[in-house]
C-alpha cells in the first residue's frame, strides 16, 4: 500500500479524567442504617425511603452496592434539571454533525463544511485537524456539502475514527496525539459515510449511503511506529487500508431505491451491530471477524429514522424518527415498551444516547428532553416553590432550550427565509461526560440552505 503524505502538525492532548460518577456519587452517604440509632439524620432517611420509592423494581434490603447504584440513579435522574447552558463560539463554522468528548476539557466536532476541530470547553479554544486525502484526484472538493456526520472513540480511547476530506473515505487517527494511522478510502463506499461503530480497539464498521456496511480492522502495527512515522520533512504518512467485509442492505419492496444507512449501534454484550436505513427498516448482524445478517424489521416511524442508540444494561435499541423514539428488542417478538413522542413541531428527533435508564433526546427545535425508560414517561419540572427534600413533580415535561447560536444572515436568507430574525438549531449531536457532569450540545439550523452553527457547554 502507497503511503500518502498530507500536512503537519504537533498536538498534545491533556491526559483522561480520572474521575467517575460512582465515586463522587458514593461520597453524598452511607448504607441503610439500623433504626436505633437517633442522631442519624432524618433527611437521610428520607433519601433512602425516596430513592426506594423511585427504583423500578426493587426487591428486599439493597447491600451497599445496590445503594450506591441508586444514588448514582439518582445522580442521573437529579442532573438534567440542575444543567446551565454557556454558548461556546465557533465563528463562521457551518451545523456540528458530530461530536465526542477527548477528555475533561476537550472535545472533538465534525461539521456540514467538512471541518474537524477539537474546541476546549474552558477557554473556548478551537485547534483544526487536517484531513486525510485519497490517493486518487480530488474528487471530494466537490461534495463539501456532505460534510462529517460521524466521530466514533475505540473502548480503550487510543484511536478516533471519522470521515476524510473525501467524505466517501474512512479516516482513522492515533489519540491523544491526532496522528493520522490510516485511511480507507477507493476500495471502500462509493457514497458518503453517515455512521460509524468499533466493535473493538481494532475492528471498526462504517455505514455509507451507498446502502452498505463495511468492516474494518486496523493492523496494530500501524499505530505502534511502524507505519505512522514522520517522514524526514516532518510530513505525517499514514497507510491506505481496505474493508475486510462488505455487505449490502437488503432491498425493501415498499422503497427498494433508499437504501442508506443513517446510523450504526454496537451491543458488545451480545456482539451484534444495529442499523437504520432511510427506507425505515432496523437491521441486525452477528459482528465478529464478519457480519452475518440476523434479521430485518419494518419500523413503526419510518420518516426520518436518522439516529440510533443502544442501552447494554437494558438490552434495548432507540431509534429516532421524525415525531417518535422506538425501542427494539431483537429478542422479543413483541415489544412492551410503546413508542414516546417527541411532540416537537414535527422537526424530528435529530440525536439520541442512552445512560443507564435514562434517554436524552435532541430535536430538530432546539431543545432537549429527558425520557425515563423505566417509568415510560419523561422527566417532569419540579416546583421550584417549596425547599423541601424530594417536591412533588409540576406536571410539565422538562425541557432545556439551547441558545440562538450564530446565523449567516447571507442571499439565501433574506430570499428564501424573508430575513426572519431567528431560527431554532437542530441538535444533531450531543454527548455526556458523566465523570465531569457535563453535557456538550452542538448543531445548527435545521433548512438545509441556511449556515450556522450552535455549540454550549451544559453542566
Amino acid at each position: 500500500m502507497a503511503p500518502r503524505q498530507t500536512g503537519s502538525r504537533k498536538r498534545k492532548a491533556p491526559a483522561l479524567a480520572a474521575s467517575s460518577l460512582g465515586s463522587a456519587a458514593a461520597a453524598d452517604g452511607d448504607g441503610p442504617q439500623p433504626p436505633k440509632k437517633p442522631r442519624r439524620p432524618a433527611a437521610l432517611r428520607s433519601l433512602l425511603h425516596y430513592l426506594k420509592g423511585r427504583e423500578v423494581g426493587a426487591r428486599g434490603r439493597a447491600g451497599l452496592q445496590g445503594f450506591e447504584g441508586k444514588l448514582r440513579g439518582y445522580a442521573v435522574q437529579k442532573l438534567p434539571e440542575l444543567l446551565r447552558e454557556r454558548e461556546l463560539a465557533l465563528g463562521t463554522l457551518n451545523k456540528v454533525f458530530a461530536s465526542q468528548w477527548l477528555n475533561a476539557r476537550q472535545v472533538v466536532c465534525g461539521t456540514k463544511c467538512n471541518t474537524l476541530f477539537v474546541v476546549d470547553v474552558q477557554s473556548g479554544q478551537i485547534t483544526r485537524i487536517p484531513l486525510m486525502r485519497d490517493r486518487g484526484p480530488g474528487s471530494a472538493r466537490a461534495q463539501l456539502s456532505c460534510g462529517i456526520h460521524a466521530i466514533q472513540l475505540n473502548p480503550s480511547k487510543t484511536l478516533l475514527a471519522t470521515g476524510g476530506e473525501n467524505p466517501n473515505s474512512l479516516a482513522v487517527y492515533q489519540l491523544p496525539t491526532l496522528d493520522p494511522v490510516c485511511l480507507g478510502d477507493r476500495h471502500g463506499h462509493k457514497d458518503w459515510i453517515f455512521a460509524i461503530a468499533w466493535l473493538s480497539d481494532t475492528v471498526a464498521v462504517s455505514g455509507s449511503r451507498d446502502g452498505t456496511v463495511a468492516l474494518w480492522k486496523m493492523d496494530p502495527d500501524m499505530f505502534h511506529g511502524s507505519i505512522a512515522w514522520h517522514n524526514d520533512a516532518g510530513l505525517p504518512v499514514y497507510a491506505h487500508i481496505r474493508p475486510r467485509d462488505v455487505e449490502t442492505i437488503p432491498r425493501a419492496s415498499t422503497n427498494p431505491s433508499n437504501r442508506k444507512v443513517r446510523a450504526l449501534a454496537f451491543s458488545g454484550k451480545n456482539q451484534e451491530l444495529g442499523a437504520v436505513s432511510l427506507d425505515g427498516y432496523f437491521h441486525l448482524w452477528k459482528a465478529r471477524s464478519n457480519l452475518s445478517r440476523l434479521l430485518s424489521i419494518r419500523l413503526p416511524y419510518c420518516r426520518e429514522n436518522v439516529c440510533l442508540t443502544y442501552c447494554d444494561e437494558l438490552s434495548l435499541y432507540a431509534v429516532g424518527s421524525q415525531s417518535h423514539v422506538s425501542f427494539l428488542d431483537p429478542r422479543q417478538r413483541q415489544q412492551n415498551i410503546r413508542p414516546l413522542c417527541s411532540r416537537e413541531g414535527g422537526t424530528g428527533v435529530r440525536s439520541l444516547s442512552f445512560y443507564q435508564h435514562i434517554v436524552t433526546v435532541g430535536t430538530g427545535h432546539g431543545s432537549l428532553l429527558f425520557y425515563d425508560i423505566r417509568a415510560q414517561k419523561f422527566l417532569e419540572e419540579r416546583a421550584s416553590a417549596s425547599p423541601h427534600f424530594s417536591p412533588g413533580p409540576a406536571g410539565r415535561k422538562l425541557k432545556l432550550t439551547c441558545g440562538r447560536g450564530w446565523l449567516n444572515h447571507d442571499d439565501l436568507w433574506v430570499n428564501y427565509f424573508g430575513g426572519i430574525g431567528e431560527f431554532p438549531n437542530a441538535l444533531y449531536t450531543h454527548c455526556y461526560n458523566w465523570p465531569e457532569m457535563k453535557l456538550f450540545v452542538a448543531g445548527g439550523p435545521l433548512p438545509s440552505g441556511l449556515h450556522g452553527n450552535y455549540a454550549g457547554l451544559w453542566s
